[in-house]
């Protein structure tokens, strides 16, 4: 009962906030528009965007600005909902949080990266990470090399995983993406067991699982596929997660001798079997549309706990890549057709 009430006021705002997603036909609506203006004027008209866009003049916003927008679209709803709810809920939203930390962490990279002289502005987002977050996004922001970037993570959680590649031959990239995902996705593992309990932890529970193994796919298929990588570089990637996957199957995956075996694995897992249509070439595709069927599971089996919050915020995430994509599309004058077909994808 305790807990029922301590998230009936939460559990009443998400409802509300979901009712503001858009649907389907809003989707097959934007595709038939004609210009990316035009587009942002109808998303003005929607619920979730019109008063955080009400000031803007859609006519004149360049392609960067837009992709801010939408992006602060999501931490303006990760907002309303920390000012709504009390500590224990905040615990899981500090803990989501950092997924938009590693996403700030990298942009910066890729600046570092990219090796040229631009400056990579992040004015939008600073009130955001002032009240969340303990990171100077203007001084990782201004670094000019990827040793200054690393000394200026100095004293954060951040610094030890990203200051160990160094001990690696030229480190890429993707190394350092990779280093961040696997340090925040292990991180999320480990403390949602000291963080939550009950309904809380049995929701969060299933849904990371279940997220966390479906990665764990992923990177096995790119891995090999893409990269050749062997089986110990493949098994370095891995997170140490076995939730609905055994580990003699990922064992399995990770050393399959062909294609053809590797695929007779993975339709013989928890997933291959649940989900018909999963294979090699789908399991990219079907990630999202496998976890909002996980999330909203976990949100009806378990809706006054943090699995509420998570299958919200996710969906919102999911939005905002469909509009994305829908823009650029627009953009490139993608017939109607094909831009929903684009955005259907996923």
């Amino acid at each position: 009962m305790g807990k029922m009430l301590s998230y009936s006021g939460l559990v009443t705002k998400i409802r509300a906030m979901k009712s503001n997603l858009l649907t389907d036909d809003q989707y097959r609506e934007l595709a038939e528009i004609s210009s990316v203006p035009l587009a942002v004027a109808y998303l003005k008209q929607r619920p979730a965007y019109s008063q955080i866009w009400a000031s803007l003049d859609e006519n004149d916003l360049h392609r960067g600005q837009i992709e801010k927008l939408l992006i602060n679209a999501v931490y303006n709803d990760f907002t309303r909902l920390y000012r709504f709810a009390n500590m224990e809920q905040r615990k899981f939203l500090d803990l989501y949080f950092k997924r938009y930390e590693v996403a700030i962490l990298k942009n910066c990279l890729n600046k570092v990266f990219d090796h040229r002289d631009v400056e990579l502005d992040l004015s939008m987002f600073h009130a955001f990470f002032g009240r969340h977050s303990s990171l100077n996004i203007n001084l990782l922001a201004s670094s000019s090399s990827i040793e200054d970037f690393i000394n200026n993570l100095k004293g954060t959680e951040y610094y030890q995983p990203l200051n160990h590649l160094r001990e690696i031959e030229s480190p890429t990239l993707f190394d350092y993406e990779t280093a961040l995902d696997i340090f925040n996705f292990r991180n999320i593992w480990t403390l949602k067991d000291k963080l939550f309990h009950d309904e809380d932890l049995k929701g969060l529970t299933n849904a990371y699982g279940h997220k966390f193994d479906l990665l764990n796919l992923q990177w096995i298929r790119r891995s090999r596929e893409f990269y050749q990588a062997t089986p110990a570089d493949i098994y370095a990637l891995l997170l140490p997660v076995h939730y609905k996957l055994k580990k003699e199957e990922i064992t399995a995956l990770v050393e399959a001798e062909n294609n053809t075996v590797f695929e007779d694995v993975l339709s013989r897992t928890y997933y291959g079997k649940h989900y018909p249509q999963l294979s090699a070439d789908t399991l990219e595709d079907m990630y999202i549309s496998i976890m909002k069927r996980v999330l909203t599971r976990s949100a009806k089996s378990h809706p006054f706990s943090a699995a509420s919050i998570y299958q919200y915020l996710f969906f919102k995430d999911h939005e905002i890549r469909r509009l994305t994509v829908a823009l650029e599309c627009i953009r490139y004058s993608v017939p109607p057709e094909e831009t929903v077909a684009h955005i259907f994808k996923f």
